[in-house]
Parts: C-alpha cells; structure tokens; sequence
C-alpha cells in the first residue's frame, strides 16, 4: 500500500469507477469517517480512555498537515462531551461533501481528475475519472497479499482497508467470488483484528461495529441499496 496514501482515500480510490470516475459500494461516507478516525488514531491523535468507558481522548490536537484529519480532530477536540469511536465514526460520516472532499483530495494528488457532467442536459454530476493507476494497483495488491496469504503480520493500514472495504461491500471489486469464498475465515480474522497491533485492532473493531449501526439505522434504506454497486 502507497505510504503516501490516506486510508481514507484508500477507500475512496475503491469505491470510484476507474473509467466513468462515479462512486460505488454502500455507506462509503461511512467507511471513509472509519479511515479518517484510523488514521488519527495510528498518528496518536486521538486514543481510546479505558478509564473513562473507551470514550474517545484527545491526545494532541496540533494541525497534522491534512485538511480533513484536522477538521475531524477539530470536532472532536471541540465537542462538549466525549463519545466513544464508533459514535464519532457515524458522526464524521455527516462531514458534509465527504465523499467529494476525499474526491477532491486524490485530485489534488494527480490519482484522479475532476470534472463536471451534464445528466439529462439538466443537473451536472461530478464525477472522478483515474488518471494515475499506479497508486490503487498497489493498493488492491497490498490487499490481495494480506488476504490470500497465511502471513501473521499485516500491516496495520492494509488490515485496516481490507476490513473497511468489506464492510462497505467493495472487496467484490479487488477479488473473485471464489477468492472471497475459499478466503472467508482469513478475512473474519482479519476484520477481528486477530493479525495486528492492539492499536489497530482497536481502530478496526470501533470501525466495524460504526458501520453495522450505520447499516441498521437507515432501515428503508438498506433493504432497497444495491449490494455492492459495480462499475
């Protein structure tokens, strides 16, 4: 996996349609919120207080360099009580523009373009189209080795994307049907954090028990979205 790329563009980088540079999978906002709050915690931002009901704590709340990390650091700096992590992972998931946002950034990174489509001759959609493959070649690879190998150690950000993708039903777009199959035990280890540090054990439970309840809530929603939105 790229070291210069977010989790949370790691994931936005699987949910965007290579060519038509639209937007995939279920409760990507979701899943991005999860990447971002992941990312603050591998920085040692932000930790989870044992001693308080695994709420969530700021450690250092000093800009990190990136614009979305430091808005999510800022709301949890600035909220006026504390939440546990899958608490904020659903309420960073109600960043507006979110997902353009994330967009937007692997624009600014040359990985993709920005352009604006006309639909019915109406309304304009934005859409994402890949301009620089290299970047999520590495990714999917990264998460093919993870997944198809016996390898105990992982790295963290890769378990993470790899338990983060599957949640928003996007490993279809990284492996067969048979792979996810003959894989299945080894990807349940995965999400449980069974092959990381505690550090992101913590990130990927707290991330997919976020998602389950994102999933749960919108109850209408859920029965009617497409499984997992190919390209």
């Amino acid at each position: 996996m790229p070291d210069n790329l977010k989790l949370y563009e790691a994931i936005m980088l699987l949910a965007l349609c290579e060519e038509k540079g639209t937007m995939s999978g279920m409760y990507v906002e979701y899943a991005t919120a999860g990447a971002i709050a992941a990312e603050l915690l591998m920085l040692r931002r932000i930790k989870t207080d044992e001693d308080n009901k695994n709420k969530v704590a700021v450690l250092d709340d000093s800009p990190t360099g990136d614009a979305l990390l430091d808005e999510a650091l800022t709301m949890i700096t600035e909220a006026k009580r504390p939440r546990k992590l899958k608490d904020w992972v659903h309420k960073l998931g109600g960043i507006k523009s979110l997902k353009h946002k994330v967009a937007q950034a692997l624009a600014d990174d040359g990985i993709v373009s920005h352009e604006k489509k006309k639909v019915l001759w109406l309304f304009e959609r934005q859409v994402y189209p890949e301009v620089n493959p290299q970047p999520e070649q590495e990714l999917r690879q990264a998460m093919r080795d993870a997944v198809l190998s016996d390898s105990e150690d992982i790295e963290p950000r890769v378990a993470i994307a790899v338990a983060l993708a599957n949640s928003t039903k996007l490993l279809p777009q990284v492996f067969s049907k048979q792979e996810l199959k003959d894989r299945k035990q080894r990807i349940k280890q995965i999400e449980n954090g069974e092959l990381v540090s505690k550090a992101a054990k913590e990130a990927v439970q707290a991330i997919e028990a976020a998602v389950m309840i994102a999933a749960i809530m919108p109850a209408i929603t859920a029965a009617s979205a497409p499984t997992s939105g190919g390209c």
